[in-house]
């Protein structure tokens, strides 16, 4: 990422350069610094659970639940913290990627669309991990007909880089026709959709409010939260790295899914239908 290369220490350059000449929003620089306290991270996790059964809570009802759990948290500051969440209390699911007003909407293309086979359609989207100080942000992306991790990365802000390098990645491994987002400001970036437009993937993102758009990377969500993250205790960004990228590879190569063919795994119904496609 950008921000690894500025050096706040740097003999000729001031941070505020060196920020201008990467393009780089110096606010971003700060980031890790900015703390909370273990009440209010104590909220944002289980918030985090909250929206997982509740996807459709806004701050009023949040509040609510959130003080029938125990935590005496007013709408304001429940408001407050569902923005560092990331969540937007208009949508009825989690929105990590916040819209720009000024990037181009696509249309929803995969209504119609029937994926019958891996590499038809692929989907992407962000979620919160938290960690025993702080959180970060995961975005994955997944092929749908097959539920297969194409790839995946963490990142500690918002910034596009870190969904551009997992989408980078994920086309080493295969092309998808189409390619599926919600309306976020890092996957409307002009960063992002030329990436698609230069290999010529038909770009597709959900209506706003509409959870079945993206539903199976939504269940994924939901999996690796239970059978992970609330398991786990992550003490830095590079074990919860370690431990997630763990908990994927098993995912992919050794987690049976009814839906697929005879209880296949994702990594058997990606690689192996690809194979006899080619032959």
């Amino acid at each position: 990422m950008k921000r690894a290369l500025v050096e706040k220490d740097h003999e000729a350059l001031s941070v505020r350069r060196q920020c201008e000449l990467f393009a780089f929003n110096r606010s971003s620089l700060y980031y890790e610094r900015i703390g909370l306290s273990e009440e209010d991270q104590a909220i944002l996790n289980e918030m985090d659970r909250i929206y997982l059964d509740f996807p459709y809570y806004g701050s009023r009802r949040m509040s609510r639940e959130l003080k029938r759990r125990g935590y005496n948290v007013g709408r304001h500051k429940t408001r407050r913290l569902m923005r560092i969440l990331g969540v937007e209390a208009i949508y009825p699911r989690k929105r990590l990627s916040i819209p720009d007003k000024e990037h181009q909407i696509y249309p929803y293309l995969l209504r119609n669309v029937d994926i019958d086979r891996p590499d038809v359609a692929w989907a992407a989207d962000i979620t919160y991990i938290r960690l025993k100080h702080g959180f970060v942000y995961l975005v994955a992306v997944m092929d749908i007909y097959s539920r297969y991790i194409v790839s995946w990365k963490i990142s500690t802000t918002l910034e596009t880089d870190f969904c551009c390098e997992a989408l980078g990645e994920a086309l080493k491994r295969g092309k998808p026709e189409y390619f599926n987002t919600d309306q976020g400001a890092q996957f409307t970036s002009k960063e992002f959709t030329s990436i698609l437009k230069e290999r010529r993937i038909q770009i597709s993102m959900d209506g706003k409010g509409r959870v079945i758009d993206n539903i199976f990377i939504e269940r994924f969500w939901r999996t690796l939260k239970y059978e992970e993250v609330y398991t786990k205790c992550y003490e830095s960004v590079e074990d919860c790295k370690r431990s997630i990228g763990s908990y994927i590879d098993r995912y992919n190569r050794m987690r049976l899914h009814q839906s697929l063919g005879e209880y296949d795994t994702p990594f058997e119904a990606y690689r192996q239908i690809k194979m006899a496609v080619a032959c």
